[in-house]
């Protein structure tokens, strides 16, 4: 279902399945439709990782080059069969997700289900999720059509292959309520703290 949202110079319309992943910084969704554009420049994204199969339509390119966000395609077949579940795809995906460089991010495949779900749900195991909560989300997004094969994919999936990859990127805590992605050069490059008494 799509949500919609007022705005004073006009409605808002969500993508289908939309999410934020992590707020203010990675959002999900289906295959953003032109009626959703306005919604997508009040997120300021700075990329969208697309994993569909399918050329990007001249219609989304053109709000994108408008919009100067950044185009990342990973075709991922969206077929049931575990075996075409392309786990390097997925890999680059997540390299791209969690670089702070790319936010605000936007991650999507044609209705925001199973691939969209798969890479979230790998992201989630980086993250050090249990599986259940893991299938849980994969679960909310994908409804009734949910997968075993996606399942099983996201209980075998080694997030160890993309840990080496990511060491640049660490969490830090900012209060109780919100955590926010940040490269180490950036916290490198910070002054040391003193205190004036």
């Amino acid at each position: 279902m799509d949500m919609i949202l007022q705005e004073d110079d006009g409605i808002l319309v969500q993508p289908t399945n939309f999410s934020a992943v992590e707020d203010n910084c990675i959002y999900r969704c289906g295959f953003p439709q032109p009626s959703n554009f306005p919604f997508l420049q009040s997120l300021n994204l700075n990329s969208i990782i697309c994993l569909s199969l399918e050329p990007y339509p001249e219609e989304n390119l053109e709000f994108l080059k408008f919009n100067k966000v950044k185009l990342f395609q990973f075709g991922m077949d969206g077929t049931k069969e575990p075996s075409t579940m392309s786990r390097s795809a997925i890999t680059e995906a997540l390299k791209v997700l969690t670089d702070v460089r790319n936010h605000p991010v936007l991650i999507h495949c044609k209705r925001g289900k199973h691939r969209t779900g798969l890479v979230v749900g790998c992201l989630r195991k980086w993250q050090s999720w249990c599986l259940s909560s893991v299938m849980d989300e994969y679960k909310q997004f994908a409804g009734a059509k949910w997968r075993e094969t996606d399942g099983r994919f996201l209980e075998t999936f080694d997030v160890s292959c993309i840990r080496h990859c990511l060491e640049s990127i660490i969490y830090t805590n900012y209060g109780s309520t919100k955590r926010c992605l940040l490269c180490i050069e950036e916290i490198l490059q910070k002054p040391p703290m003193t205190s004036v008494l």
